[in-house]
């Protein structure tokens, strides 16, 4: 089959501020079957399922007589966690190569997309959750207002949703223009979130900011025909925050370009002064935020070998457009090279605990996102 390839424009609303990519594919295409995502190959991510876990039980009284729902469950790195503990939950995953991981640990699984009409349909089956998670999928979904109404459905009358999500104001602060990519409809600030959710049922009582993937938020919400919880104090401190960034200016979004096409260049000017050199540059992670930076750059195997990634998803094939070679782990011990690219750049401090032993043949780490680094 050959390669399909699309335009990659960003647009933002000057009235709600939401930020969404331009349609040109539809999501079944970027969620099939063979989706090569799998969530429990980070060891940080496991951990941080753990603790989510831990907090939410705590926080809000889960038990064995609640239910839990996680929508976009992948392949059951964090329901595990809450089957264990004995608590009821419930999949949501239309990604059968995920969904069929998370089925193999015994976790029920609905294999759909979610939305208010499967949210009906789950009601009507005589469930409601008394939470909710949406962690990384708040900005996959194509019709993100459907998609928030269908939590406005299913939750308790007391119950708690939680969504995570990278923060647009990281990934302008930081020109994480590689984190853009067609799988991420929306791009999203508090600013244009708390709006969504106004608008469709949801009422937000808190947010936290987090570290995960350069930088997100975690948003707390419950039924605004139900709600009995005050609003803390983080929720207008965001709205701030971002409103003194400049959030609602279109100038807080243009400055992006530029920064994208320095790091680009800076980006060539060190796989070609490497190549010149006679070293070997490797890339480690086969990413989606990988093949945006690499095919905006224009990076070929000539000057990145080949990319090495620890799921058997994605071995023996190659990153589209570029047409790198993935491999596993094995091949960096056989291989030797100078450089090791990592690609996702938010598993950094990971990956070079996870492969320090490149130093033993005097091996380095390169970064890219923010600025050009060498470790």
């Amino acid at each position: 089959m050959p390669e399909r390839w699309y335009p990659l424009r960003v647009f933002v609303c000057t009235t709600c501020w939401l930020a969404q990519t331009e349609d040109f594919t539809q999501f079944d295409e970027l969620f099939a079957c063979d989706y090569a995502y799998f969530s429990s190959y980070s060891a940080s991510w496991l951990d941080h399922a753990e603790k989510y876990v831990i907090e939410m039980i705590e926080q809000f009284n889960l038990h064995a007589d609640s239910f839990v729902v996680e929508v976009a469950c992948n392949d059951g790195y964090l329901l595990q966690k809450i089957k264990s503990r004995g608590i009821p939950c419930l999949g949501i995953e239309p990604t059968q190569s995920t969904a069929l991981v998370a089925q193999s640990k015994g976790i029920n699984v609905k294999q759909e997309f979610f939305g208010a009409a499967l949210a009906e349909r789950l009601l009507l089956e005589g469930n409601r959750a008394d939470l909710m998670v949406a962690n990384n999928v708040l900005a996959h979904v194509p019709n993100i207002g459907d998609f928030v109404r269908g939590f406005a459905v299913l939750l308790a009358a007391k119950g708690v949703a939680t969504f995570e999500f990278p923060h647009l104001l990281s990934l302008i602060d930081a020109c994480q223009f590689d984190t853009i990519y067609h799988e991420h409809f929306s791009y999203l600030s508090f600013t244009a979130v708390a709006e969504i959710f106004k608008s469709n049922g949801l009422k937000v009582f808190r947010v936290e900011q987090l570290s995960t993937h350069g930088g997100s938020l975690r948003v707390f919400a419950e039924r605004s025909d139900s709600a009995v919880r005050e609003e803390d104090s983080s929720v207008v401190e965001m709205l701030n925050l971002e409103c003194n960034s400049g959030i609602k200016s279109i100038g807080f979004y243009s400055k992006l370009q530029q920064r994208a096409d320095d790091i680009k260049d800076k980006l060539l000017q060190f796989l070609i002064g490497a190549k010149a050199a006679g070293h070997m540059v490797v890339g480690y992670g086969a990413a989606a935020k990988g093949n945006t930076l690499l095919n905006y750059a224009g990076v070929k195997a000539d000057l990145l070998r080949a990319v090495v990634d620890r799921s058997p998803a994605k071995q023996g094939k190659f990153l589209p457009g570029s047409r790198i070679p993935i491999f596993d782990e094995d091949y960096l011990a056989n291989a030797r090279p100078r450089y090791v690219f990592i690609l996702p750049w938010n598993l950094r401090t990971e990956l070079t605990n996870q492969l320090s032993y490149i130093r033993s043949w005097g091996g380095q780490f390169v970064s890219v996102i923010p600025e050009l680094s060498i470790i």
